[in-house]
């Protein structure tokens, strides 16, 4: 992997902060990024559809089956499960629980 200036920056927002959200355009290394400095998180794709549809259909239990916090990948496919995530991190009180990646849409050109 190519080292990164923002992994001591994203080390520290997680002793300071219950989540932490990478965002970038694709293919920029949000994930491979999260992975390799959360490695001992659980890594949930939201661009599988099994796991996109229980989080849509059930975000109380998807985010119950993650007790340790999780690397939820591409979370921009899922809003509705950010209102459950603020709920489970505001009683669970742990910093670095959840870590969060997301891709910025494509500018338009003017």
């Amino acid at each position: 992997m190519i080292p990164r200036q923002a992994r001591s920056t994203i080390e520290r927002l997680a002793r300071g902060f219950p989540i932490v959200a990478l965002t970038g355009p694709r293919q920029a290394g949000k994930t491979t990024l999260a992975c390799e400095v959360f490695a001992g998180k659980t890594h949930v794709s939201l661009e599988n559809p099994d796991e996109h549809g229980f989080a849509e259909q059930d975000p109380k239990r998807f985010l119950q089956r993650h007790p340790e916090g999780a690397i939820l990948d591409e979370v921009q496919r899922c809003p509705a499960l950010l209102s459950w995530l603020q709920g489970s991190v505001d009683e669970r009180r742990r910093m670095g629980d959840f870590i969060l990646t997301c891709a910025l849409p494509a500018l338009a050109n003017s």
